[in-house]
C-alpha cells in the first residue's frame, strides 16, 4: 500500500484516524485495497508507525462510509462494490452538482477564456502517460472548480462525500478511455464560458449518468470487485 506520502511528523492528534482514513479510503479507490482483501489494525498501525487506537477509529470511520466491514475479532474487510449503492450515490451527487454547475454557468461571462486551461493540461498529461491516478486525481479538480467558481466550496465536500461509492467504479472506468472523458469535461467548460446555463446543466447531468450503463459493463469485466445482488 502506498503510505510513505504521509506526514507523520506530526504528534498523535484527534485529526490522525482522519488522515488515516484518507490514506486508506485512497488506497481503496485507487484498487491497492481490492474488495475483498482483509486488513488487520496490527497491520496498519505497524505500516503507519501509530498505536492500533487512531487505525481502530479509522476503520470506523470507513465502515459509515461503507468502504470496509469491520468484523470483531477478525480482519476487516474491503466491502465489494454495491451497483445499488453506487446508482444512490450518483441519484444525490447529480442533484448537488448539476445545480452547482447551472450556478457557474450563470457567472461565466466575468470568467477569463483560459480559467480550464491548465487542469485540462494536466488531465490530458495523465491520459497520454495513462496515469489513472493522476488522472482521477485531475478530474476531481475539474468537478471541484466548478464549485469553486460557483462560490459553492462547502457544496463540494458534501459532494465528495457522496461519490465515494462511485469512486471506484469511476477508477476502473478508466480503463474505458480517458480521452472521452476529457472531452465531456471540456464541452461542459464551453457552455460554463459561454454563460450556458441549461447547456451546461444537460452536458454535466449526461456526464454524471453515463456510469448507469456503463458500471454493467464494468462490472462485467470485473465480477470478483462487485458484491452479488
Amino acid at each position: 500500500m502506498n503510505i510513505e506520502a504521509l506526514d507523520l511528523t506530526e504528534d498523535i492528534r484527534p485529526n490522525m484516524s482522519r488522515r488515516i482514513a484518507q490514506a486508506l479510503r485512497d488506497a481503496i479507490v485507487t484498487l491497492e485495497l481490492k474488495p475483498g482483501d482483509t486488513v488487520s489494525e496490527s497491520d496498519i498501525a505497524t505500516r503507519f508507525g501509530v498505536s492500533r487506537q487512531p487505525v481502530r477509529e479509522a476503520f470506523i470511520q470507513l465502515s459509515e462510509q461503507g468502504l470496509v466491514r469491520v468484523r470483531p475479532q477478525r480482519s476487516t474487510e474491503i466491502v465489494r462494490i454495491s451497483i445499488r449503492d453506487v446508482l444512490n450515490a450518483r441519484f444525490v451527487r447529480a442533484a448537488l452538482e448539476v445545480a452547482v454547475v447551472r450556478k457557474a454557468a450563470e457567472l461565466g461571462a466575468s470568467l477569463k477564456p483560459d480559467t480550464f486551461d491548465e487542469v485540462f493540461a494536466r488531465q490530458t498529461a495523465a491520459s497520454d502517460a495513462n496515469d489513472y491516478r493522476a488522472f482521477h486525481l485531475q478530474d476531481d479538480a475539474f468537478h471541484r472548480m466548478i464549485a469553486r467558481i460557483a462560490g459553492h466550496d462547502y457544496v463540494w465536500k458534501l459532494i465528495d462525500a457522496q461519490k465515494i461509492q462511485m469512486d471506484r467504479v469511476r477508477y476502473l472506468s478508466l480503463a474505458l478511455g480517458m480521452p472521452v472523458t476529457i472531452e465531456e469535461h471540456r464541452a461542459i467548460a464551453r457552455a460554463i464560458l459561454a454563460g450556458d446555463a441549461d447547456g451546461a446543466e444537460a452536458l454535466m447531468r449526461a456526464h454524471l449518468y453515463k456510469i448507469d450503463t456503463t458500471i454493467y459493463q464494468i462490472r462485467d469485466l470485473n465480477r470478483e470487485y462487485f458484491a452479488d445482488e
